[in-house]
């Protein structure tokens, strides 16, 4: 054949076979279609549905919620293994990807777009109602936290803000917009006079705004959690009547007593908590020093025998020592003289002359290391033993851990017994020294302690396995001893409670709670409200969560992180912190334009609380304009001087007030709080005060949520009861709580913020020389403070070398001449001449 024929003939053949090969493919995947179409059908009317839906809640201006797009995702058909293969053809597949991303990955968007129109036209649509709902117009804020009506809906809220106003307009918007009726909607507070308050508000605006408001109702979480478990049960319980007013701690102080009495293995434990643990830090290394020795001129810790000694773990030796009666040595010279090129003469911790015994106790943690700053200390501790090993001196070796992590005092007391020691223990013996941790201080740590392991619901078993855990922060054994001595006063709470009849607020929210979640009852609310809620405890948030569990329910929790100052109550901020974690997902709005301080105020505020980095970041801004400088101090020279000093304000305030100068405030007259971190510094005010000025004084616990014109904080100073107090924070109560914030005086902090930003214009802090708070020489680094002209004394600067203190003139014992020293002595020592 001739070859043009043959590459013709070939040319035709590989059209036929190419021909071939595309009809194969083109049947292939017109078969692939017809496979997958049933499938794409099936997409196409669900999207169908999602878009009718999104259309019809624009027109409609309803929010789309989270649980409605649960609803979608739960019908949307699974594509099959036909529409998923099709969507690797280019052309041919392009709807079926459309449809299967448009499920897998846009449905979020789409609706997260959608309902930002909706909320846009609602801000419009129902301006009028958003602009007289409440007394004043609400702010673009309150408004957008309204009308953003999905199923999980946290608002964080700055101090002043109009929480208030929120949760108002939220009720009525609901009624008015026919989302939820009135008798279907529940507002949750935490005491008697929020609720009532919140009650008149929402009787009151929405009566105002021609809403009815009959069957919504305000209710403390006590108060709901009682019904909550009368209509599960039939039978309502009854609150023991010692729980209010600082009765519960009473009660607790009461059953340490009775079982201190009747049982001495109860009343040593005890005794030895108060008088050895309580004190003490929670490493080798912890602790700021609170004494000097002017003879020795060290620095370090006041014994109860009233020596000097060098750390927190050789006082609680020395303190033991003292209880027991045991006659005993601090650092006396060995018998041996040692001083060499590189040491100077050994001076061991402790000496027992009556049977020639040296002891030392060494800064070692539970694995056997000293604090990492300690350089050289291992060596030094190796020359001091090899020591008694060549001159047969006998030693007794305890280390930290070794008591306050593993056995406590039982392996000295045996060594010290076996060495023909005799110990009479005597807790009450007259003490010379240090103050020991008062009996209610204790009751009160235990009261805080039960609050929180009964609101966890935690047993002896899980509190046994997070002691087994502990970290080092927790010493186990000090916390064992705690944790025993708490169950016994546990179960005395409990068999009273019997005895009674009666429950307490921590049982009964968790019974009504259980009683929720196991569908025994449903109350029937679809929005909840919960105001205050950077103070829920976990037994709050459960019932919280279990009353809107059903679908199609609708939560809004309102709160500031930065006000959180309960914690002794059993609030937990990580409800707060952890909402998504704890209710399911929803969006978190924040209140940020505050309409009582201004900004200077809330800028001093502000920086001060968000130091601490695990708290929300808020912008405050006021609607305010400034008063003057935000706040000032009054110094004086001595402690007794504070209550004169608060009289000095007041008298000054007063005669601005008939000047002129200070106008009267929104009630009428010029308002005066003056509030104490504790009750007892009610003692600081006149007991007479001017005319012009109404004066009231609250702790600043009890001043949560109120304001005034003008604040004035007496004894704003350092020590156990200053501010920030040193009695609250004990790393025992981490065991108790779920997320313990490590940031230190986290809380404290948060109650001080709370103060500042309870003043509409100014203010006023007293403090003492030499007794500065840590937050006022803060404030004094930052420049956020200024000296009031009413001091006695003058304003000093900062210490130059540990930043924390400040300097105060003082006097030599030796000659009289003043020098410059720091506020923070003894634990810091800097000193310098005066200028």
């Amino acid at each position: 054949m001739e070859p043009v024929v043959l590459a013709v003939f070939g040319a035709l053949a590989m059209a036929a076979v190419v021909v071939a090969i595309a009809r194969t493919r083109a049947a292939r995947l017109a078969a692939l279609v017809d496979d997958a179409e049933p499938s794409l059908r099936e997409l196409r009317a669900w999207r169908e549905t999602v878009e009718q839906g999104l259309a019809t809640a624009v027109a409609d201006g309803r929010w789309v919620t989270r649980d409605v797009r649960l609803d979608w995702e739960a019908r949307r058909p699974a594509p099959s293994s036909a529409a998923l293969k099709l969507t690797e053809r280019k052309e041919a597949g392009a709807e079926a990807r459309d449809l299967i991303t448009f499920v897998d990955h846009d449905l979020r968007d789409v609706i997260g777009s959608t309902n930002e129109r909706i909320l846009s036209d609602e801000l419009e649509r129902q301006r009028a109602f958003f602009d007289t709902i409440e007394t004043k117009p609400l702010t673009d804020e309150q408004a957008s936290a309204v009308a953003t009506f999905d199923n999980r809906v946290q608002v964080i809220a700055a101090a002043g803000s109009g929480k208030t106003s929120v949760m108002v307009a939220r009720a009525a918007y609901a009624i008015r917009r026919e989302i939820v009726p009135a008798d279907r909607i529940l507002l949750l507070a935490f005491n008697k006079d929020a609720a009532a308050e919140l009650q008149r508000r929402v009787d009151e605006r929405l009566d105002a705004a021609g809403i009815d408001p009959s069957g919504l109702g305000a209710s403390t979480f006590h108060a709901f959690g009682l019904n909550v478990i009368g209509k599960a049960t039939g039978r309502k319980p009854r609150l023991a009547p010692w729980l209010d007013g600082g009765q519960d701690v009473a009660m607790v102080s009461r059953i340490v007593d009775e079982l201190r009495d009747r049982s001495p293995d109860f009343r040593f434990k005890w005794d030895m908590y108060r008088l050895l643990f309580a004190r003490m830090a929670d490493d080798p290394a912890g602790g700021e020093p609170d004494a000097y020795d002017y003879v020795t001129r060290a620095t370090g810790f006041r014994t109860f025998n009233g020596e000097t000694v060098k750390s927190q773990g050789e006082r609680m030796i020395a303190d033991f020592l003292f209880l027991n009666g045991v006659t005993y040595e601090y650092e006396r010279p060995y018998v041996h003289d040692v001083a060499d090129t590189e040491h100077s003469q050994y001076r061991p911790d402790f000496y027992y002359p009556d049977v020639d015994v040296w002891h030392e106790h060494w800064a070692l943690d539970r694995n056997g290391e000293p604090p990492a700053d300690f350089d050289g200390y291992a060596a030094g501790m190796n020359w001091k033993k090899s020591l008694h090993d060549r001159y047969g001196t006998a030693l007794i070796e305890t280390t930290w851990a070794s008591i306050i992590d593993q056995s406590g005092f039982q392996p000295l007391a045996a060594d010290l017994r076996a060495r023909g020691i005799t110990l009479d223990w005597n807790p009450d013996r007259p003490i010379r020294g240090a103050t020991p941790v008062k009996h209610e201080d204790l009751a009160r740590l235990m009261r805080s302690f039960m609050a929180h392991v009964k609101s966890n619901s935690l047993t002896r078993e899980d509190l046994g396995r997070r002691l087994d855990a502990s970290p080092a922060g927790i010493p186990r054994y000090r916390a064992r001893v705690f944790v025993d001595l708490y169950w016994t006063i546990h179960d005395e709470w409990q068999r009273r409670l019997d005895e009674d009849d009666a429950i307490d607020f921590e049982d009964m929210l968790v019974r009504a709670a259980e009683h929720l979640e196991a569908g025994d009852v449903d109350m029937g609310f679809d929005l909840v409200l919960v105001d205050e809620f950077q103070d829920a405890s976990q037994a709050r948030a459960r019932l919280a969560r279990a009353l809107v569990a059903k679908p199609h329910r609708y939560l809004l929790a309102v709160g500031d992180d930065w006000q959180s100052i309960n914690r002794f109550a059993g609030a937990d901020l990580s409800v707060m912190t952890s909402f998504s974690e704890w209710f399911g997902e929803g969006p978190t709005l924040r209140l940020q334009k505050t309409f009582r301080s201004p900004q200077s105020i809330c800028d001093t505020a502000g920086e001060f609380v968000a130091k601490n980095p695990r708290q929300f970041c808020k912008d405050v801004t006021s609607i305010h304009a400034e008063y003057g400088p935000p706040v000032s101090l009054v110094r004086v020279g001595q402690p007794h001087e504070v209550p004169s000093a608060v009289e000095r304000v007041l008298v000054d305030l007063a005669a601005r007030v008939r000047s002129g100068e200070i106008r009267p405030g929104r009630s009428g007259v010029v308002e005066v709080d003056v509030l104490g971190r504790y009750r007892f510094d009610r003692d600081a005010v006149p007991r007479s005060t001017p005319p012009e000025l109404r004066v009231r004084f609250r702790t600043v616990h009890s001043s949560k949520g109120l304001e005034a014109d003008f604040v004035v904080l007496p004894n704003v100073g350092s020590g156990t009861y200053g501010f920030p107090s040193e009695v609250v924070d004990d790393p025992v109560l981490a065991l108790a709580m779920s997320e313990a914030d490590p940031f230190p005086h986290a809380e404290e902090r948060r109650l001080f913020y709370v103060a500042l930003t309870r003043a509409r214009r100014h203010v006023t802090l007293i403090g003492v020389q030499g007794r500065e708070s840590a937050f006022v020489t803060e404030l004094l680094k930052d420049q956020r403070l200024e000296l009031s002209p009413l001091s006695t004394v003058d304003l000093s600067e900062p210490c130059p070398d540990c930043g924390a203190g400040v300097l105060v003139v003082r006097k030599r014992r030796s000659d009289a001449r003043e020098f410059l020293g720091c506020s923070r002595f003894p634990a810091c020592r800097f000193t310098r001449s005066p200028a």
